[in-house]
């Protein structure tokens, strides 16, 4: 199942996708995509629904993120071997985990806003986990069993907050609008292997990240294992998984996002992004 959330930002419906591309609005038989939705008993519910028995959206709504209340919004940084190179430092010894502020969360095709003092704005397209129930201390083996799903994210970066600002990367994470998750949750059943899932990023049609999950350092199974040994993972908390070379950072001399760019990137599988760029405005 392709499960998404369409309307304004704050008052989204839940929706399925059907066969066609078509969305189908879920309003009547749940409130939401999120904690409550995606436990195994509740997308089995889900999935017995035919979709072409629910009603058709109409027109060209906005979709939103595909999962609603996150309350963790993980990432692991340098999970691919040859962005570590791009980025002059070691493959990690173990996963480097680092935490975006959920408020960074909007819908795949919402505009970014380049926070105010920003010099070094910069893209991540990533692989998305979504938790689909409670993992406390999970064994690697049994991994899989706690994920509902998948998504398309963009860890869009702040590189001047991230590293020349001191302390922790949170704060060059954590911006309004740096998160795009979505435009759908691709339950796992439709995803057989997420290690062999091609993912790529354009920035005005120009690619700069072409790459594949089977050069993560730490595949998906180890980082549900290994997040859970650390903290309590729950339905609808999000693990960013890293990003492929091709950012910004490491191109030579570097490139920044600006004002009037625009973002487009996939993952094979889960759907597209588009994300106009624009200036902090103070609104």
């Amino acid at each position: 199942m392709k499960l998404l959330r369409y309307g304004p930002p704050g008052a989204e419906k839940p929706g399925i996708l059907d066969a066609e591309g078509r969305i189908r609005d879920l309003s009547g038989v749940i409130d939401d995509i999120g904690p409550a939705t995606l436990d195994d008993a509740s997308l089995d519910r889900l999935r017995a629904i035919d979709p072409t028995t629910l009603p058709p959206v109409e027109g060209n709504p906005r979709i939103g993120p595909c999962v609603g209340n996150v309350s963790k919004f993980l990432c692991i940084g340098l999970n691919y071997a040859d962005h570590a190179a791009e980025s002059n430092l070691p493959v990690p010894p173990e996963p480097v985990m680092f935490m975006k502020a959920p408020s960074a969360i909007c819908g795949p095709n919402d505009t970014v806003i380049i926070p105010k003092n920003s010099t070094k704005p910069d893209w991540e397209v990533e692989l998305g986990i979504v938790i689909g129930k409670k993992a406390q201390y999970v064994e690697e083996a049994d991994a899989l069993d706690y994920v509902a799903g998948y998504c398309v994210v963009n860890d869009v970066s702040e590189r001047a907050f991230q590293i020349e600002r001191s302390g922790q990367w949170v704060k060059g994470k954590s911006a309004d609008t740096f998160g795009p998750i979505g435009p759908w949750m691709v339950t796992r059943d439709e995803v057989p292997d997420p290690q062999k899932l091609k993912l790529w990023l354009e920035i005005d049609g120009k690619r700069f990240q072409d790459g594949t999950t089977e050069t993560m350092v730490y595949g998906v199974r180890h980082l549900v294992h290994y997040c859970s040994q650390f903290m309590t993972l729950l339905p609808g908390d999000i693990i960013s998984t890293g990003t492929p070379p091709g950012v910004g950072m490491g191109q030579k001399p570097q490139v920044w996002l600006k004002p009037g760019n625009t973002m487009r990137l996939g993952v094979e599988g889960l759907g597209e992004q588009v994300q106009k760029v624009e200036a902090y405005s103070g609104k």
